[in-house]
């Protein structure tokens, strides 16, 4: 498939979910006590390690896919360490070698569940200057709604994180209801289309050249 031939989104929703608020409002209230998985212990240990270490601003990349965005971000800020984190070994395994670590920047890629990865952040007082979630899995449907990063019990620690959170999708949906979800943090923001002369995600190109736009929300939760 070419990436020009990319697919919009088709979903059984026309707004917000009508559940959103209940769902988020249940999940600030609560306790999330899901276990800590070993493996994403044990590969959170060792970033963290780095990120002790480093002397200089920390951004991370989540859902960072095959981390080419990371690559990225490293080169628009050189003084910054980019931790890209995906749950996918497969994708991160496609990284190209032409991105690893280079006077363009720093970063370090990880394979974690950030369902326990954000609360491992926050537990060890992580204060990243900036956060990206780009393209997320948007889960259309509606019975889906929980599986999105702001109905999912982990959306109280992607705020408890912090810094300026900077999030795009080509649903529009998916950003307004994070919008929606952390106004009811106490956080406002605004949702807006997002253009620009340069593609920085492998999703992000493929939506521009099938001439989807990209909707996006930027708030400084620090």
């Amino acid at each position: 498939m070419s990436d020009a031939n990319s697919r919009s989104i088709v979903s059984n929703q026309a707004g917000i979910h009508e559940k959103l608020d209940e769902i988020v409002n249940k999940h600030l209230e609560a306790e999330f006590k899901k276990p800590i998985a070993a493996h994403t212990q044990a590969a959170f240990d060792e970033v963290n390690a780095k990120v002790q270490a480093f002397n200089g601003p920390l951004i991370l990349d989540s859902c960072c896919g095959v981390g080419e965005s990371s690559a990225n971000l490293a080169k628009r800020h050189p003084d910054a360490l980019v931790v890209g984190i995906d749950k996918s070994s497969h994708r991160l395994d496609k990284h190209d070698v032409e991105y690893k670590q280079t006077d363009s920047g720093q970063y370090i890629l990880v394979q974690a569940d950030l369902n326990d990865f954000w609360r491992l952040a926050v537990a060890a007082n992580w204060q990243p200057t900036h956060h990206y979630l780009l393209y997320p899995n948007p889960w259309p449907k509606s019975k889906h709604i929980r599986r999105r990063w702001h109905g999912a019990a982990i959306f109280p620690f992607i705020v408890k994180l912090g810094g300026l959170l900077e999030v795009r999708s080509n649903w529009d949906i998916y950003v307004k209801e994070f919008a929606r979800a952390l106004e009811l943090t106490g956080n406002s923001c605004d949702v807006a289309l997002y253009e620009s002369d340069d593609a920085i995600t492998p999703f992000e190109r493929k939506y521009w050249a099938s001439g989807q736009q990209s909707h996006r929300l930027i708030i400084n939760l620090t």
